[in-house]
């Protein structure tokens, strides 16, 4: 019954979501934290209005609220350069879909976000794949042309990457965006926890488009909640591909009082840095090799303690990070990618690492 392509992928696969035991959970990159008290009161009024009705297909009240915040940044911003989506894996389903035909490919970095690769298969097109160099720079290889056949039609970039936490300057994307011949997508999901971001790119490049997502820094992983920036020609054109009403009323109306509220914002960012800084030391003082990170987790390898063993005896132990390999770069390179959370569950983390590592 199946398209052949499909029965041949083996799909995305989520970070566990643990039933039953309780674990302490730092394996998906959320916030340790709550969302705003603010968010909370929005859709308990929004779902006693009454849900009987359609959403607004266009998220009206986030993009107009959304624009102003994001003027800051770019102030070319304006409702009409933002499209919303169930979540930023919708927005890049959405991109996906509208740019890239059969014959045609996708290019994206690795090791990088898996989703990318899996998305490619959905639509039925070629990957052009091009490694991080071993500092995690991209090379000439992400920018130059394609030569096999299969033009390349998007190129899809984390910044902040994950697994490794890197970032690349507005200067050096600007750069690349500039050399690439087909549309940049850059993914900035992480992009509150770093100093710098792309958007202004989207003001003087008609191809470079810009999503992030409510999940990470204003923790509404359980809301989907995600948007693209863009300039108005190329959104009217992404708002043929979505989807009626890919947003629901309770989304919309707690995604516009999180954005409202940058002061929670900032105090959560702020949190969440320190516990960063203080571990990546300190797991650093245990031996591990830790990548400089931007955003709210942590890439660690270890020289001489196996990363699969580790994490398996930290999940005995009652902590969950996730393990993650990556074929060719270079062959069976692995890691483990911790998310920052609160200063207690730190210190569960470092108290069963003691328990469980081969000195």
């Amino acid at each position: 019954m199946f398209r052949e392509d499909i029965l041949r992928m083996s799909g995305y696969v989520p970070g566990e979501q643990p039933q039953g035991r309780k674990l302490v959970k730092l394996n998906t990159n959320e916030n340790p934290y709550p969302p705003s008290a603010k968010v909370v009161a929005a859709i308990k009024v929004a779902a006693e209005a009454g849900l009987q009705r359609y959403p607004d297909p266009a998220a009206t009240a986030f993009r107009r609220r959304a624009a102003e915040v994001l003027a800051a940044d770019c102030a070319a911003i304006t409702p009409d350069w933002i499209l919303c989506g169930n979540g930023s894996d919708d927005i890049l389903t959405i991109v996906t879909r509208s740019f890239v035909a059969p014959g045609q490919a996708v290019r994206y970095a690795t090791p990088s976000y898996s989703l990318y690769k899996t998305l490619a298969e959905i639509q039925g097109v070629g990957q052009d794949v091009a490694p991080y160099e071993a500092d995690w720079s991209l090379g000439y290889r992400f920018a130059q042309a394609n030569d096999e056949g299969r033009p390349v039609r998007l190129a899809y970039l984390a910044n902040p990457n994950s697994p490794s936490g890197t970032r690349m300057a507005p200067g050096e994307v600007a750069a690349l965006a500039d050399t690439l011949t087909c549309p940049l997508l850059v993914d900035e999901a992480y992009v509150d926890f770093a100093e710098t971001s792309c958007l202004d790119l989207v003001r003087t490049n008609e191809r470079v488009l810009v999503s992030r997502t409510l999940s990470k820094s204003y923790a509404l992983a359980g809301l989907r909640f995600g948007y693209v920036v863009a300039q108005p020609q190329v959104i009217e054109q992404l708002g043929k591909v979505k989807d009626s009403y890919n947003c629901d009323t309770l989304a919309i109306a707690g995604a516009t009082a999180a954005i409202d509220d940058q002061a929670w914002l900032a105090a959560n960012v702020a949190k969440v840095r320190a516990e960063r800084k203080r571990l990546a030391q300190a797991v650093a003082d245990r031996g591990f090799v830790v990548t400089p990170s931007d955003a709210n987790f942590l890439w660690c390898t270890h020289p001489s303690n196996e990363h699969m063993a580790l994490y398996q005896r930290l999940r005995d132990g009652g902590v969950l990070v996730r393990y993650m390999a990556y074929e060719g770069w270079p062959a069976g390179y692995d890691g483990l990618r911790i998310t920052v959370g609160t200063p207690a569950q730190t210190d569960a983390l470092l108290t069963t690492l003691d328990a469980v590592m081969k000195r």
